[in-house]
């Protein structure tokens, strides 16, 4: 037995193809139905917005060459033979081992993955397409991310200067609980004033140039207030937040026009800057602008990498634990079947014995566990030394000789 991966991801094909070559829960289910035709009994498929990959255990050299021709067949219309990558063994275990601590993710150390890839083992084992060998292996893959995760806390260095910048903000003014004005309305302004939120602001008010915009994020922020962008500096007087976030060519604020009384932080995410640097030399006013943003993102993408290399070192010793787990559990069968050959040798000659000699109910108990322990003792060495079989060649063959000597 032998595991496979086959896939696409967005390392190798275009987001175009990416989105051709996807599975939907249909799709999914008619997959496995269409692998265990091949004989293939063990398959997971991991899909998600960069990726559509499957996991699988087979018998035959032919049934990959087979499963490869089914994942083409499957997406005929988008041509994915050249973009497919592909492992096997040891390194399609490693492979599931990197997606699923994030190493192979586009944010390097996210933490999404994880728990698709639960989702994907979730769905192979409620459709029966997952067994002992393809669970032992994913659930292996699993702990070692969360074992990187809570160790090495690579997902805790953060890579969004939106994100960062929160943090910042945070850091020196304290969100939660205060007045905070958000000037601008796109994609970097609705992330702000989303983690805004979650960090427990006050109250937020928009100021925009685009009021239809910013009038339409009150379907998800319903008590946030909106004010036209040309009262801005009026906005300003009552906050103790400001942050910026347009596409404006110009500074939005300026420093001769501004008439806050107070403190007041501010944190500009645009480029080209919003916020005149000149208000930093106001009294009570803070500036925290991308310059020192994008060299924490740096210092973090940096640290990232380095926790990335110690890893690849955990990951190397859960995918060396799995494989000696594979290598002994396939002569599990041939184990148990010697076991229960012992069994069988025990009972007849427990019947036997206890039909010849007249003994009570402590001393019948006394005889089947002698009897038992002897021929334990038995096979103790011989399955001890079948555990420790290294080939497939060399199982196969141990496998063959026990059967014949053994007669099972």
């Amino acid at each position: 037995m032998q595991f496979g991966f086959l896939g696409i991801n967005y390392n190798k094909a275009s987001l175009d193809i990416r989105d051709q070559v996807a599975f939907t829960e249909t799709m999914k289910m008619e997959f496995l139905s269409a692998a265990e035709t091949l004989g293939v009994e063990q398959c997971m498929v991991l899909s998600t917005c960069n990726r559509s990959e499957i996991y699988f255990f087979y018998e035959e050299e032919e049934q990959f060459s087979q499963m490869r021709a089914l994942y083409e067949r499957t997406f005929e219309e988008a041509s994915p033979g050249q973009y497919l990558i592909s492992y096997i063994g040891e390194a399609a275990i490693s492979y599931l081992f990197r997606i699923a601590a994030g190493l192979e993710s586009l944010v390097l150390g996210e933490d999404q993955i994880l728990g698709q890839v639960k989702e994907a083992l979730d769905f192979s084992r409620t459709m029966g397409h997952s067994k002992k060998e393809l669970n032992k292996v994913v659930r292996d893959a699993i702990t070692c991310a969360k074992r990187i995760k809570t160790e090495l806390k690579i997902s805790e260095k953060p890579l969004s200067v939106s994100y960062i910048g929160i943090l910042q903000l945070d850091k020196i003014a304290g969100i939660k609980g205060k007045q905070v004005l958000v000037i601008g309305s796109g994609k970097t302004a609705v992330l702000a004033i989303r983690y805004l939120h979650e960090y427990g602001a006050k109250h937020v008010t928009v100021c925009s140039r685009t009021l239809a915009h910013a009038k339409a994020l009150r379907q998800e922020f319903p008590d946030m207030r909106v004010v036209p962008y040309e009262q801005r500096y009026e906005a300003l007087e009552t906050c103790e937040i400001a942050v910026s976030a347009t596409s404006s060519p110009h500074l939005v604020v300026k420093k001769e026009k501004l008439k806050h009384k107070g403190t007041i932080t501010f944190l500009d995410l645009a480029s080209p800057r919003d916020i005149d640097t000149g208000v930093a030399e106001l009294e009570g006013v803070a500036l925290i602008n991308l310059d020192s943003l994008l060299v924490m993102v740096e210092e973090n993408k940096r640290e990232r990498q380095r926790l990335v290399e110690e890893s690849r070192q955990l990951i190397e010793e859960g995918v060396r634990e799995t494989l000696d787990w594979l290598k002994v559990s396939r002569m599990d069968a041939t184990i148990e079947s010697l076991q229960q050959r012992c069994s069988e040798i025990v009972e007849d000659s427990y019947d036997y014995l206890n039909r010849r000699i007249a003994l009570n109910t402590r001393e019948q108990k006394i005889l089947r566990k002698v009897l038992n322990a002897s021929l334990q003792r038995l096979l103790h060495e011989p399955i001890r030394e079948l555990k420790q079989l290294e080939t497939q060649e060399e199982q196969d063959t141990y496998k063959a000789l026990i059967e014949r000597l053994f007669q099972m």
